[in-house]
């Protein structure tokens, strides 16, 4: 698969980076912010994006959003360090294909990708 990397903290964006490439998967471009997340999305077409919630300016529900009304057959991950009932049930609703939660192991992309590649 081709992975867009979203997070504001560049060294979340190096592990995430890592742990993708050792599961054999391409990272097709990564993004600092909400708006250069969408810009990457719109124009390298990746099949999956991982997408942090809190970030500077946007935070990533909305960036999903306007992901999903650009391709609502994108396929999201949302990565989080938030783990409270209120968060999870707006990602639920939100279209996004799963959730990693921070401190995240690489045990915890296999199941995020293998549950996005069986949906």
């Amino acid at each position: 698969m081709r992975v867009l990397i979203v997070d504001d903290n560049s060294g979340t964006r190096e592990m995430m980076r890592i742990i993708v490439e050792k599961l054999g998967h391409h990272v097709a471009g990564e993004a600092e912010d909400g708006d250069a997340a969408l810009q990457a999305f719109l124009n390298l077409r990746p099949d999956l994006v991982l997408l942090d919630i809190i970030m500077p300016a946007k935070s990533g529900l909305l960036v999903l959003t306007e992901i999903l009304e650009a391709d609502p057959a994108a396929k999201v991950i949302m990565v989080t360090a938030v783990d409270q009932d209120e968060v999870n049930a707006k990602i639920a609703a939100s279209g996004a294909a799963g959730t990693i939660f921070k401190p995240f192991s690489k045990e915890d992309f296999e199941k995020a990708f293998k549950a996005v590649e069986n949906r």
